[in-house]
């Protein structure tokens, strides 16, 4: 069991301050007057203690305190340009930033979780010990400000006073970090206090990139401890990386959600959307997908957008289940992100209005972005993020380097999207929730949309993502799980966040419970009897399993049953894509929707040897398995290892 406040706070230890009047000497030292009086405004003692240490611990030469003002906001812009993190381009408001070419990603291999002696870790991540950590931050970050202006901000991770909401300090010497941390979290300077007192907690993040050299990168590290809910990052500024109030602190709501909210509250890696039909009626989906796996192209999809990568979830007094985006922007791969697709981001993108951080993509002569898949026609040379490029140049290994990096991503207020429902997005009540779904990248398997029996089911369907790697990670390779592709960011063992899954959505409590889909669009013509590795689907046809999904859920249609759960109709498919105005011949529906028994079976007995490894699992997880097993195999003594929908129905 996870206990907070335990063992010694290395930030308050390494830094030396323990009281306020310690506080206010290094406050009055670093500060000038103008600065000093904006300090002075907040009175939580935890969270100056804290801003007290990083500053002890960092010794920059000054401070300047966000409170996100847009005087203070403006300010931030220009610290960035002068210092040359960031470099204005043609468009109005758009800058970019590179990383260092080694550090575009996050950096999974030089990540770990603080943890006392004795406690228990996922078996995925990695941990140092208390001890280690101490020594190490120490020795590597002990002054690593010196010559840079220390930036603090007071930001809420979700709408003011919603019950999953956690207020949290971002303390960086990095502009880039702050200005990215202004378009992605609520400014809540005048309300921290409040919000501090409300939740009882306070997120705190610690960062500096140090002199930003490619030879400083093999000491760079992210830690987070787990007891004292503070991030360290050094030595590095791909914001995953950096902006711990992201990932860093998401890892933090997970185990505050599994050991301190069991049945109340749960946070997840998933976009939140909402489809809304002429008649009125509007129907929120959360989803979950690993980074890079089209999370934000769904979450674009819907009428009424809230957020792209994060959800905290809650069932409510009344027994709905509600959710809030704890981000109020997008931090978002670019890579084949087109006017096709993606049509409320690219306006964003390609015209005046909206401020636009670029990190990582190709600028032009003329000082314009550009990436790949981006559905134009690319220049011939430029800058990116290996420096000069021309068309046709190698990497020292031979490969043609890209024109932007697979990872290159664009950071923009919320606000800006068209279709963005701010309104609901800022709602302290949340939304409702009235469908989950779970998707990774399956080339050879699962159908494009398929919905579980029960909540059983639903946790399962979660259970069981596979995606293959992804350029979000460095050092990733292969197919890998992604359990809830929440996977990298599930601090303690999977048992234990299984075991809240299945409480949570079991809970008497939750009295309107969702459905629990699983979403994928990665099924190849050659897994389905053709050739190539072409897709059998494309983007816009998200916007047909997601409609399926919503009138499933406000029982406008039937479905077919399968061991697996249950999937569409032809005939209800078909209007929809009519809707779209897209022919789907149900020769395209027979590929997408049969059934492989053996990559099921072997996808079954692949998940339950790897959970096998693990202590305490859930024995729900392993009925799950074995009701599908048998039916499926069922399935396959009657009419062999492929079988059709109409098959299936015959036998319903």
């Amino acid at each position: 069991m996870l206990e907070l406040k335990k063992g010694i706070d290395i930030l308050s230890a390494i830094g030396g301050i323990q009281n306020m009047d310690g506080a206010e000497r290094i406050f009055e030292e670093k500060c000038d007057p103008e600065n000093l009086e904006k300090l002075h405004f907040i009175k939580n003692e935890e969270a100056l203690l804290k801003i007290a240490n990083a500053i002890s611990l960092m010794t920059p030469d000054s401070v300047f305190i966000n409170t996100g003002s847009e005087e203070d906001l403006q300010k931030i812009r220009e610290m960035s340009l002068t210092k040359g993190e960031e470099k204005a381009l043609a468009m109005k408001a758009h800058t970019i930033h590179y990383d260092l070419p080694q550090e575009q990603a996050r950096i999974i291999d030089r990540t770990y979780y603080i943890v006392n002696e004795g406690e228990k870790t996922s078996v995925l991540a990695r941990k140092i010990l208390r001890s280690d950590a101490f020594q190490y931050i120490n020795t590597n970050f002990k002054g690593i400000g010196k010559g840079k202006i220390l930036l603090v901000g007071f930001f809420s991770r979700g709408p003011v006073g919603a019950q999953a909401a956690i207020p949290a300090l971002e303390i960086t010497t990095s502009t880039y970090v702050m200005h990215s941390a202004n378009l992605l979290y609520r400014h809540v300077y005048h309300q921290f206090d409040d919000e501090a007192e409300r939740r009882g907690i306070i997120l705190t993040n610690v960062h500096s990139e140090g002199p930003n050299r490619p030879e400083d990168l093999p000491n760079a590290r992210v830690f987070m401890d787990r007891s004292w809910l503070t991030t360290f990052s050094m030595f590095c500024t791909y914001a995953g990386n950096t902006l711990l109030l992201k990932k860093g602190n998401h890892r933090f709501a997970v185990d505050l959600a599994t050991y301190f909210r069991k049945e109340e509250e749960l946070s997840e890696h998933m976009f939140i959307t909402g489809l809304s039909r002429s008649d009125g009626r509007k129907t929120y989906f959360a989803g979950a997908a690993p980074s890079g796996c089209g999370k934000t192209t769904t979450a674009m999809v819907g009428t009424d957008f809230i957020g792209d990568d994060l959800a905290q979830l809650w069932i409510a007094e009344d027994g709905t289940l509600r959710a809030i985006n704890p981000e109020c922007g997008i931090f978002g791969i670019v890579q084949d992100v087109n006017r096709e697709g993606d049509p409320y981001l690219m306006k964003c993108l390609r015209e005046e209005g909206t401020e636009v951080i670029w990190t990582n993509v190709l600028i032009d002569d003329h000082g314009v972005p550009h990436w790949v898949g981006n559905g134009e026609e690319p220049p011939k040379k430029g800058v990116n993020f290996q420096g000069e490029w021309v068309e046709g140049k190698m990497d020292e290994t031979g490969k043609p380097v890209p024109l932007s990096h697979p990872n290159a991503r664009c950071t923009l207020l919320n606000s800006a999207i068209g279709n963005y429902n701010e309104s609901d997005a800022e709602d302290p009540k949340g939304v409702e929730i009235k469908v989950i779904t779970y998707s990774g990248r399956d080339s050879d398997t699962m159908p494009p949309v398929w919905v579980g029996k029960n909540s059983d089911h639903g946790v399962v369907i979660g259970a069981s993502i596979l995606s293959a790697a992804t350029a979000t990670e460095v050092g990733a390779k292969g197919v890998r799980r992604q359990p809830w592709a929440n996977e990298p960011f599930i601090p303690g063992p999977l048992a234990d966040y299984m075991n809240a899954q299945f409480v949570f959505f079991n809970s008497p409590k939750l009295k309107t419970k969702p459905i629990m889909a699983g979403l994928n669009y990665f099924l190849t013509h050659g897994a389905r009897g053709g050739e190539g590795k072409a897709l059998l689907g494309e983007k816009r046809d998200v916007k047909v399993w997601l409609g399926w999904l919503e009138k499933l859920a406000n029982n406008e249609l039937d479905a077919v049953e399968t061991p697996i759960g249950f999937i569409p109709k032809y005939e209800d498919l078909k209007i929809l894509f009519d809707g779209i105005e897209k022919e789907y011949p149900k020769t395209l529906y027979d590929k997408q929707f049969a059934f492989y028994i053996d990559n099921m079976l072997a996808r079954i007995d692949f998940q339950e040897e790897a959970y096998k490894k693990e202590e305490n699992i859930s024995p729900r997880l392993f009925e799950s398995y074995q009701e599908q097993r048998m039916g499926l195999e069922a399935l396959k003594e009657k009419y062999g290892s492929i079988v059709s929908v109409d098959q299936i129905m015959e036998t319903a």
